[in-house]
């Protein structure tokens, strides 16, 4: 089985308010379409959709005041409004894909997971539909509201499905080193070497950036050792499709 995420900053413009790369979007889910592994569990970030709201209500750190959470409301809308766009252009592709909100299942404290659903992700999957997740809010029994990345998400389904990757799909080629040269593999024996290098996200990012994301996606290949992690760029035309039928293609960077 396959996890694959593609990023908001693959899919809309981070720089610009609520802009999605339409050209971008239609030729990714037909690299989908022609290069799905028989299981796929897919995922996408929010961009400048979900992420605006969130920076601008501080909605991750908790949710308490009426204005709060209308913030976290906000977050939801756009939100979803980037994941119509995203599952409307798998359909129109030919894939049966149908969209499954962590906001409805997933229960948190203080910012992390407790539990999921994964009962519908699984009855799709043994239906033959895609099932499609993506960065959301969720309600916190700590603070209230929070949001949740993808990569979260993910992490909290890898004990139940077990993928063999997680493929990361975004802007840039991979992990850059302080040269600006894509490191092809990262460990935790030479993650320090790089972690210098690694700046934060261009545009509205309220999850972290490219260093949370290698230090988390590190500490999840330490939990489950067979997991693979690659960070690519989708925006070359055939790379995705080729990085799905060959996922140990050596392209990016790989974290295990």
């Amino acid at each position: 089985m396959v996890f694959l995420k593609l990023g908001g900053s693959l899919l809309t413009d981070k720089t610009t308010p609520e802009t999605i790369r339409a050209d971008v979007l239609s030729r990714v889910a037909a690299e989908i379409a022609a290069g799905r592994p028989e299981t796929l569990l897919l995922g996408h970030g929010s961009g400048s959709f979900g992420h605006l709201h969130g920076s601008r209500h501080g909605t991750r750190s908790g949710v308490q005041t009426a204005a709060q959470w209308r913030g976290f409301v906000d977050v939801s809308d756009a939100a979803l409004r980037l994941n119509r766009l995203v599952v409307r252009a798998l359909l129109d592709v030919g894939i049966t894909a149908m969209s499954i909100s962590p906001s409805a299942s997933a229960a948190v404290i203080d910012g992390q997971v407790t539990s999921i659903a994964t009962g519908p992700i699984r009855a799709a999957l043994n239906h033959g539909v895609l099932p499609v997740v993506h960065g959301d809010v969720a309600f916190d029994e700590k603070r209230g509201g929070t949001i949740l990345s993808t990569e979260e998400v993910f992490a909290a389904l890898l004990a139940e499905f077990r993928p063999s990757w997680l493929l990361l799909a975004g802007e840039t080629d991979g992990v850059y080193d302080q040269r600006g040269e894509t490191v092809p593999l990262i460990t935790t024996d030479n993650f320090d070497d790089f972690a210098a290098a690694l700046g934060g996200s261009r545009g509205f990012d309220v999850t972290g950036g490219m260093a949370g994301k290698v230090r988390d996606m590190l500490a999840l290949v330490e939990a489950h050792p067979g997991l693979r992690i690659r960070i690519f760029s989708a925006l070359t035309a055939g790379m995705l499709q080729a990085v799905l039928e060959d996922p140990s293609r050596p392209v990016g960077t790989e974290i295990r």
